[in-house]
């Protein structure tokens, strides 16, 4: 059992029980929720790696009419996210399943239009194990690694659908690359940086399953400015219908 936080998400948008010394919601999640574009016709979302499920509550939140699988290899955790969509009216539209994404047994083949992922930033031989299991499966590639997302969005996605990533800048090269061995093509990318004069630390992209060839780049997105406040895009992405 987790040591647990309630904790308001969004401004209270979304209340969450949140493990104390797991994975907690952080800006990257909330990047990953105001990235994401609903398309018009859009049913099915599968979020990969839910840990408590904010991302799929945020999304359940701003989109009125989709439904929302997360899923994540951690029982305990999906308890958690099952209590979250309970205490946020979400339960007829959001539902949470234990297991393995790399089982393919596990999700139907072609159900999704759309999988949103916030994968492990750390490859298994660059990272330290964290003495907390919870942590150490979120943050190394423990049971996640960007070919098994890449895998996963071929088998899961319908024809032309679409994949929304966060993932860390340093392994921008390997990313893309799983992603079109599996012929998930990238369409758009924006690097994020803490203030101007600093390296990238994360970036975000969306993909097309068997898309065309072309890729937009977009203009950088500054989490600070030169006063180090939090810039207008970030502040707007903790809205509810906060769009980045």
């Amino acid at each position: 059992m987790f040591e647990t936080t309630f904790d308001d998400v969004l401004f209270g948008s979304v209340k969450m029980i949140q493990p104390l010394n797991g994975p907690r919601v952080n800006m990257d999640t909330v990047l990953l929720s105001a990235w994401v574009k609903i398309r018009s016709g859009t049913r099915d979302v599968l979020e990969a790696g839910c840990a408590a499920g904010a991302v799929s509550l945020i999304l359940a939140q701003r989109y009125g009419n989709i439904h929302v699988t997360g899923v994540d290899i951690q029982p305990e955790l999906v308890r958690i996210a099952t209590l979250n969509a309970e205490n946020n009216n979400l339960s007829d539209r959001v539902k949470f399943i234990a297991g393995d994404l790399r089982d393919k047994k596990l999700l139907p083949n072609g159900k999704f239009d759309v999988v949103v992922v916030n994968p492990p930033y750390s490859s298994l031989s660059a990272g330290r194990e964290s003495p907390d299991d919870s942590r150490t499966t979120a943050r190394l590639e423990v049971s996640c690694t960007p070919d098994d997302v890449a895998e996963l969005s071929r088998r899961v996605l319908k024809s032309r659908g679409r994949l929304f990533a966060v993932f860390t800048s340093l392994r921008l090269d390997s990313f893309l690359s799983a992603m079109r061995n599996h012929r998930i093509i990238p369409k758009r990318l924006r690097p994020v940086y803490p203030k101007m004069n600093y390296n990238s630390g994360v970036f975000l992209s969306e993909f097309v399953k068997d898309g065309g060839e072309g890729m937009n780049i977009l203009p950088p997105l500054f989490v600070r400015d030169e006063d180090n406040n939090y810039t207008p895009e970030i502040l707007r992405a903790y809205e509810l219908n906060g769009h980045i």
